[in-house]
């Protein structure tokens, strides 16, 4: 196991009706600005709870947060609370509002464009930020984290500031999820895990233990999800599997991959595609191609994740990916490139970007442009 320094000082308040707590988590001196995605919190009684629990506090509203937020919408937002002079933010959404309110938190106390801080990668100064999240899907009520789009180049990048103080988790605001949206959040939640997970083996037992048991609790409630949408114990045993797959537990001095993740994320930017739906496509191309490199972690997922034990050693590996795959399908979601209709166009595209600005991911540095292309090809 590698050195590291570990530390995440968000405060999980978890539970059903816990948003009224909001009152006591924000000092009443501060004002606050909340912000919203599109309007689903008026429908499932989300904005009713959080109105109720900040009555009579100094508050300004911001709406419009998209999912993959954009930087266009995100300088609005920012041009709001510098005008309002806010003092602390509240996120009320997913991950993607959560993602942006992030930016805006560092953008408030920045003179210059916040796309600059996008470019940077990181800005530590920021507001205070707190979240009630209603989609379980990115970890970021729990981490540093988020990703920003530029409509105008198509581009997106991740960009990591500071953790929320708080974050509320009530798995009852997670009834009325559309099921699309349920399951692109399992999968976005799935390949978190094995991001992490997926690297090399025995760099640490209790590491390994951890993200086997998020895989396979997510595998195990995928189905019944879906079949029993609005039950409690499902919801929550999903909601707080999200939080967990991503907010630095898992990953306590082990290596990291996170390819799949940005090649996943040049697909959202070229064709708008959800998040968790891109991961699907990329991630049995990514095993595929770096079957080699991975093979020992491979043999090892397949057997304690997915009981694989009999045949060679190339069989189990192949039956792996195949189980891998299978659990994407069955939750709905695209595996091929060509189901979502691109091609070679977009092949070269991502290859090109990554050799232009010279990156290279995964745990070994070696998913440059050409690796890229190959693991695209393998998601034909």
């Amino acid at each position: 196991m590698d050195n590291f320094n570990f530390q995440n000082p968000t405060r999980l308040v978890f539970g059903k009706g816990m948003i009224a707590e909001l009152g006591t988590l924000i000092p009443e001196d501060k004002r606050i600005m909340i912000t919203f995605g599109g309007g689903s919190v008026r429908n499932n009684g989300v904005y009713d709870q959080v109105k109720a629990a900040l009555a009579g506090r100094d508050m300004v509203e911001f709406w419009g947060i998209e999912p993959n937020p954009s930087i266009e919408t995100l300088r609005k937002a920012i041009a709001l609370g510098k005008e309002k002079q806010v003092d602390f933010l509240l996120a009320v959404g997913g991950g993607s509002v959560i993602d942006g309110t992030k930016l805006i938190s560092a953008g408030l106390c920045y003179e210059g464009d916040a796309w600059e801080l996008v470019l940077r990668g990181s800005y530590q100064t920021t507001l205070p930020l707190g979240t009630v999240l209603t989609l379980p899907a990115t970890g970021s009520e729990m981490n540093s984290g988020a990703v920003i789009s530029r409509h105008e180049t198509q581009e997106k990048y991740p960009f990591y500031s500071n953790y929320p103080v708080f974050s509320i988790l009530d798995p009852e605001v997670t009834f009325t999820l559309p099921p699309r949206q349920i399951a692109c959040g399992l999968a976005d939640t799935f390949v978190h895990v094995m991001e992490q997970y997926m690297t090399t083996a025995g760099q640490s037992r209790v590491m390994d233990r951890w993200a086997e048991g998020l895989l396979s609790t997510l595998i195990e409630i995928a189905p019944l999800i879906r079949q029993h949408p609005k039950n409690y114990d499902l919801m929550a045993d999903f909601m707080l599997t999200a939080t967990m797959g991503l907010n630095g537990f898992v990953a306590m001095g082990v290596s990291q991959d996170w390819a799949t993740h940005m090649i996943g994320h040049e697909l959202t930017a070229l064709h708008g595609l959800t998040h968790g739906a891109t991961l699907t496509i990329v991630l049995p191309g990514t095993l595929r191609v770096l079957r080699d490199q991975k093979r020992s972690k491979l043999l090892q997922y397949g057997e304690r994740v997915w009981g694989i034990t009999g045949g060679t050693d190339e069989e189990r590996i192949e039956q792996t990916i195949e189980k891998t795959e299978a659990f994407f399908r069955s939750l709905g979601l695209s595996t091929r490139l060509s189901e979502e209709g691109i091609g070679e166009e977009t092949i070269a595209e991502i290859e090109r970007r990554f050799n232009t600005r010279g990156v290279k991911f995964g745990e070994a540095h070696n998913v440059d442009g050409a690796m890229a292309r190959k693991i695209l090809e393998a998601c034909k």
